[in-house]
């Protein structure tokens, strides 16, 4: 018995990709650093990471494929400093959000220690589309 994919169903014509999709969104699924996301009326959203000890230089944003990626490295300034605790994380990390059609990134910003990332869905363009039959 073969085993049928979502994206193979006759029903679902050109959703090949979101079994790709959801395979990208559960990876990464660690939970460092620790994030909210909001929903802010009518289209807006936000996500907020916790980047404590984490400067503007030290953090980086792209989109890559609908794909928000978030990266943090912090300069090696350790080998200078001898911890008798260290309990504050500051290792590299790298958090990944799927983007749905239609939502852009907007801007970001650092502010004691949370990163906010503002989205915002566009509205959608032709809605409704007309198609022409030709005749042969």
């Amino acid at each position: 018995m073969t085993k049928m994919s979502l994206g193979t169903h006759p029903f679902l014509l050109g959703f090949d990709q979101l079994e790709r999709l959801a395979e990208r969104a559960a990876k990464g699924a660690e939970g460092y650093p620790p994030y909210n996301i909001e929903h802010r009326a009518p289209d807006g959203f936000r996500i907020t990471l916790a980047v404590a000890g984490f400067a503007e230089n030290d953090l980086s944003l792209t989109v890559e494929d609908r794909q928000l990626v978030i990266r943090g490295r912090q300069a090696d300034a350790d080998g200078e400093r001898e911890f008798l605790h260290r309990g504050i994380a500051s290792r590299a990390f790298q958090r990944s959000f799927v983007l749905a059609e239609g939502i852009e990134v907007e801007g970001a910003a650092l502010e004691n220690g949370l990163l906010h990332i503002e989205l915002r869905r566009t509205a959608p363009q032709n809605i409704v589309q007309t198609i022409p039959i030709s005749r042969k």
